[in-house]
C-alpha cells in the first residue's frame, strides 16, 4: 500500500474570506486602552480573528498612534452594542509609547 501526502478528496477545499471595508469612528467615551490592546462599543458585531487597522488620536493631543490589531473577543446585543476586544501585533516602540499616554487619558 502507498500513501500519498496530496489530499485529492476534496474535503480540504481553500478558504477564502472577503470583508466589505468598515470604517468606526468612535468618540473617545467608547474606547478604553489597554497595555496591549483595547476595547471598543461597536453598534455591529465584529467577528473574531479578524485582522483590523486602528488608527488613535487622543482628545487632547495630536498624537496618533498607528497599527494592526486581532479581535480576540465580542460580545453584547443589537440593542446594547456589542463590547469588542482587539489585541495589537507589533506595534512600534513609539507607537506603544503613545499607547500608554492614551491609556492614561482614556475614560475611567
Amino acid at each position: 500500500m502507498a500513501t500519498s501526502k496530496l489530499d485529492r478528496s476534496g474535503a480540504f477545499k481553500p478558504l477564502s474570506c472577503e470583508a466589505a471595508p468598515t470604517r468606526l469612528a468612535l468618540p473617545a467615551s467608547q474606547v478604553v486602552v489597554r497595555r496591549n490592546g483595547l476595547e471598543f462599543i461597536s453598534p455591529d458585531p465584529v467577528p473574531t480573528w479578524v485582522e483590523l487597522n486602528v488608527d488613535l488620536q487622543s482628545p487632547e493631543k495630536q498624537s496618533r498612534v498607528c497599527g494592526t490589531g486581532i479581535v480576540v473577543d465580542c460580545v453584547g446585543t443589537p440593542h446594547s452594542g456589542y463590547l469588542v476586544s482587539l489585541v495589537f501585533l507589533d506595534l512600534s516602540q513609539d507607537a506603544q509609547r503613545g499607547l500608554t499616554e492614551l491609556q492614561w487619558l482614556g475614560p475611567a
